[in-house]
């Protein structure tokens, strides 16, 4: 098998919210759009974002077990660059900080935020853990 993508395919609520989101936010690029679904993607020419689709909350194309469920107690984590810089810009846009920036013990420096249907979105900068 060779995986020439990925891909995370999110339930929602309200699609134009977190396609806003995203696109404003975030630098996704509308690929494709219908009713009650987006495909969001970024550049690949500079970065390894995984691409987005959005799906209506009860859309048919969903087996009638998957419809009800929404993108809940998941966490988006992008692996960055210029962690703070980024924290700093998001905050300048009026996004609100979820989970302050912190670093932990073993080096992970991380922050979160959160969509307006509740996705969670955290950034992640790996740092040398200080073992003194």
């Amino acid at each position: 098998m060779r995986i020439t993508a990925s891909t995370i395919s999110l339930t929602v609520d309200d699609v134009a919210a977190s396609h806003a989101f995203f696109t404003e936010h975030l630098g996704y690029q509308e690929q494709a759009a219908g009713e009650g679904f987006a495909s969001l993607t970024r550049d690949t020419a500079d970065n390894a974002a995984v691409d987005i689709v959005l799906l209506q909350r009860g859309i048919e194309v969903l087996p009638p077990d998957q419809r009800d469920q929404r993108a809940a107690g998941l966490i988006l984590a992008f692996t960055v660059t210029g962690l703070e810089a980024e924290e700093t810009r998001l905050r300048a846009e009026g996004v609100e900080i979820t989970m302050p920036l912190r670093e932990e013990p073993w080096g992970e420096h991380l922050f979160q935020v959160t969509d307006p249907n509740g996705v969670v979105v955290q950034f992640v900068e790996w740092t040398t853990p200080d073992n003194s």
